[in-house]
């Protein structure tokens, strides 16, 4: 049966079709005969007990510059006339991205929502991967300066980034001798009411930060990233390039630790970041991304098995 799709997300005119994961989505959905609604989060409207939305019935199509068309509006009833929400909007996760997963949580139990929003909200990158300190590198959660010294001292070299940023956005490096550390922990309490994380620099992240996605707790595929000359950073919205890899001993005991707490929390979609074949960074449940990386590198079709699974989920 064709489902009713509505998509939350960015605006459709500003992605990179080559790379999109979410454009992936849309086309595997339309091919399967799914019509597609597109919005923002800014668009959500609840009143009397319902969750509705002024919606673009959109189709989409792999040519660059014009890949999509919109229809006229229409006011979508996100509980009883869609069928499936994927909530794909890239983060800041600030109180606008927490208000659309509260509102979203009002229909989750008429309309699949994907990832669920309770749990997305409940399960920001950094902090949902502090469950697994066991697979993580050295790290400290804090605003102070005092401490952030502490932990530069014993570990030499630190990485120090924002609790809530996304795709490799203000994060910063910091040398033995500490240079700039006081002056980047102000910029840092200055911009950011929340604490920042401080991790042990890992020097194996020049030879690539792995992007391991699952699917309803199960792998579909991985790919490395590698850092542009000159950077430490690998994801690929800031330089980084991808390429073919395989999944070392150590990274399936993290995904087989990290799998019955995905289904258990309904996050079918989730990418994980892992340096040097062993240490867990991040759990990107907000709007991962990677698929269409790892289809042109392994072949496989993941948007197709996110589909299967979301799907089996409503037969």
């Amino acid at each position: 049966m064709p489902l009713n799709v509505a998509v939350q997300m960015d605006p459709l005119d500003q992605i990179n079709i080559a790379g999109d994961s979410t454009f992936a989505l849309m086309l595997s959905a339309q091919a399967r005969g799914h019509r597609l609604f597109h919005y923002a989060a800014g668009d959500l409207n609840w009143s009397d007990g319902r969750l509705w939305t002024k919606a673009h019935p959109v189709t989409v199509q792999r040519v660059a510059g014009d890949h999509f068309h919109f229809d006229a509006p229409v006011r979508l009833d996100l509980g009883d006339e869609a069928d499936v929400v994927l909530m794909r909007q890239d983060p800041p996760f600030d109180l606008g991205y927490i208000t659309a997963t509260h509102l979203l949580e009002r229909i989750a139990h008429k309309t699949l929502v994907v990832n669920d929003p309770a749990q997305v909200r409940n399960a920001p990158e950094k902090v949902f991967v502090l469950n697994y300190a066991r697979f993580m590198p050295p790290t400290l959660v804090t605003r102070s300066l005092e401490e952030a010294r502490a932990f530069l001292a014993e570990h030499g070299e630190i990485v120090v980034k924002p609790l809530h940023g996304n795709g490799g956005k203000a994060i910063f490096k910091v040398g033995s001798d500490g240079a700039n550390l006081s002056a980047l922990i102000e910029v840092f309490n200055q911009t950011w009411r929340e604490p920042h994380m401080i991790q042990a620099f890992l020097p194996a992240v020049a030879k690539g930060d792995k992007r391991i996605v699952l699917v309803d707790g199960e792998v579909a595929g991985a790919i490395n990233r590698l850092p542009g000359e000159g950077e430490i950073r690998s994801n690929l919205a800031v330089g980084g390039s991808a390429e073919k890899t395989e999944l070392t001993a150590r990274e399936r005991e993290i995904c087989e630790a990290l799998s019955p707490e995905l289904r258990a929390r309904g996050l079918l979609f989730v990418g994980i970041d892992v340096i040097g074949g062993e240490w867990l960074t991040e759990i990107n449940v907000t709007s991962p991304t990677g698929i269409v990386a790892i289809e042109r590198f392994d072949g496989t079709d993941v948007a197709g098995l996110i589909w299967d699974a979301i799907e089996g989920k409503l037969a």
